[in-house]
């Protein structure tokens, strides 16, 4: 590979001349920038940007660890902050932990040690050794939809709470009384607000939450299958509100398996409005937000975050969900006459 020196060598022209030339540090001469210029195309040499980053103490990189790579609310996430670190001169370093804490805590070393300028972090929960790595953290931070316990940081979220009350009142007034809750895993605290959602709009309509109606699992569409067949089995619901939207693919997949049409004996709703929803047949009913501007939220405030000369306190924006109305919600009256 070549080196600086390989091109003040080819161009007949000092090394230091050539370093200003690259770094823009000092004029030079249109005659001498020109051989420079000519002997990088012909060397095919690339700056060393760890070398610049040591002497600007900053890389414009960008680490950002999610839990689930494969979920697409996450790769939809993703995109939407490496468009806007994009456009604003950062690139992103992603680690995708594959909801294991170890190698959560692993990808932060990394991230570290690259040097990165900020750091994104969309956690996997229930992890308090992870925790305590992420508050000793030193350079700018911002959670995203999932905050930490001890973790002083900017803050992006939807209001997890509040769509699982939309989503729960949307199959109330649609008449539907039997609704089961397909919510994540319980130690995480997404799940536990979606949960509490559901829980409020029963309570306010009067309705009994069943425990056999009430289950955690994963936040994939495996898992949401599993719960589905064994929710389907006996005296099943009328309804069922998803914790996520992958969960809500796998309840459809074990309806349709079962010969039950959605929504005419079942109605179902996820929850994070991926884009794959739309496409699903039927259609997928669901809350959310355009988690491509949720990301760019999470972009933004960590650029701002990383202008800034003084340390403010952590600024928290919490997103108000919308109810997206498809095709996989029907009235039960539907279902009783059909």
């Amino acid at each position: 590979m070549a080196t600086i020196k390989d091109v003040a060598a080819l161009a007949g022209i000092s090394y230091t001349t050539v370093s200003h030339v690259l770094n823009g540090t000092r004029p030079v001469s249109p005659e001498a920038r020109a051989k420079i210029e000519a002997a990088i195309v012909q060397l095919g040499y690339v700056p060393s940007g760890v070398a610049r980053s040591l002497k600007a103490k900053a890389t414009s990189t960008i680490g950002l660890l999610v839990p689930n790579g494969s979920n697409p609310y996450f790769a939809e996430l993703a995109r939407g902050i490496e468009d806007h670190c994009e456009r604003n001169g950062y690139s992103v370093i992603l680690c995708n932990s594959d909801d294991d804490n170890i190698k959560q805590r692993r990808y932060l070393r990394v991230l570290l040690e690259r040097r990165i300028d900020g750091l994104i972090v969309a956690t996997v929960g229930g992890d308090s050794e992870f925790a305590q790595a992420l508050a000793a953290v030193k350079v700018p931070m911002v959670l995203v939809d999932r905050p930490l316990e001890g973790v002083e940081a900017d803050l992006v979220q939807i209001d997890h709470e509040a769509g699982g009350y939309l989503a729960t009142r949307h199959l109330l007034e649609l008449g539907h009384c039997r609704i089961a809750c397909v919510g994540g895993p319980a130690e995480t605290l997404v799940a536990q607000q979606r949960l509490a959602g559901y829980c409020r709009a029963m309570s306010e309509a009067g309705q009994s939450t069943q425990p056999q109606w009430l289950l955690n699992t994963e936040f994939t569409s495996a898992a949401g299958y599993t719960a589905a067949v064994r929710l389907l089995e006996e005296a099943p619901p009328t309804a069922i509100f998803a914790g996520n939207d992958m969960i809500g693919i796998g309840v459809l997949r074990a309806a349709a398996e079962r010969g039950l049409r959605v929504p005419h004996d079942l109605s179902v709703i996820g929850f994070d409005d991926i884009a794959v929803s739309r496409y699903l047949y039927p259609a997928l009913s669901t809350v959310g937000q355009s988690i491509l501007q949720l990301g760019e939220r999470a972009a933004a405030q960590l650029l701002a975050r990383l202008e800034q000369r003084r340390h403010t306190p952590p600024n928290h924006t919490v997103v108000a969900p919308t109810l997206v109305v498809r095709e996989s919600t029907a009235a039960i009256e539907l279902s009783e006459n059909s």
